[in-house]
């Protein structure tokens, strides 16, 4: 097993690498042993990212890439296979999120996140898994949240993304399967991104979320990024069509009981 997680002479193509989750994914990669191309709307964080890679003895590139058109993802897909001689590992990142009631909600808000929250995971999830389909293999992940299941006021519209995102994932495991495709989702809890700011410059909202979390904290994003080395490994050979929850313990916890004390006798 400690050589199932080795991804020596594997070629990963991250969009969403220049910051956060997408970041560590990208930079845990490397460090495993995969050559990995670095794909963002963000040139200057794209930059660091493949420094950090590069001044720790790995191999990578950067390409800005926008995940809403998918000529640009179907592009970064096929210059990889050219560059690299193929693609092994495809993971999608992008994601944002505006709060409020959906009564609340503009045409503008609401196109503004499903662009890229839906459409830009169906361009990764279509564009890699026609390549790895013909080439008889590979590992496709992206990013759902305990949205998709949890409830929460003012998430309507980023819930919705995340719950259509894993069953899409589902349902793309199932016809990619036979082809030797894997796709798989992890839903991360809170972590400590630029996207998640907002929320944790309010000590009240922080500290909210944290307390709802077993381990109660939030997570920095190399946390998440173990879980996605796991599932594009050969450790996770037989995993396939899943939402792999990395919450701390939030979506089974109910806080609600946690101070109780109950004495019970039959």
């Amino acid at each position: 097993m400690a050589t199932s997680l080795d991804l020596t002479g594997k070629v990963a193509a991250v969009i969403g690498a220049a910051s956060g989750i997408g970041q560590a994914i990208a930079i845990g990669l490397a460090e495993q042993g995969a050559v990995v191309e670095c794909a963002d709307v963000d040139t200057v964080g794209l930059e660091q990212t493949v420094a950090e890679i590069l001044a720790a003895g790995g191999t990578a590139k950067a390409s800005t890439v926008d995940v809403r058109s998918s000529a640009e993802v179907d592009d970064l897909f096929a210059r990889v296979v050219t560059d690299r001689g193929g693609l092994d590992i495809a993971v999608g990142t992008p994601g944002i999120n505006i709060r409020k009631p959906l009564v609340d909600y503009t045409d503008e808000e609401y196109t503004a996140v499903t662009d890229v929250n839906l459409r830009g995971s169906f361009h990764v999830l279509r564009g890699a898994g026609r390549i790895m389909a013909a080439r008889g293999g590979g590992s496709i992940i992206v990013i759902s949240s305990i949205s998709s299941r949890a409830v929460e006021p003012g998430q309507v519209i980023y819930a919705g993304t995340k719950a259509a995102l894993a069953q899409m994932v589902r349902v793309l495991a199932a016809e990619l399967g036979p082809a030797g495709v894997r796709v798989n989702a992890i839903a991360p809890g809170p972590v400590e991104t630029a996207l998640t700011l907002p929320i944790r410059s309010s000590a009240g909202w922080a500290n909210a979320y944290s307390e709802k979390v077993a381990l109660g904290r939030w997570a920095k994003p190399a946390e998440i990024a173990g879980p996605a080395l796991f599932l594009a490994s050969d450790a996770a050979t037989y995993v396939n069509g899943e939402v792999l929850y990395v919450d701390g313990g939030w979506i089974d916890l109910d806080a609600r009981f946690a101070d109780e004390k109950v004495v019970t006798a039959e």
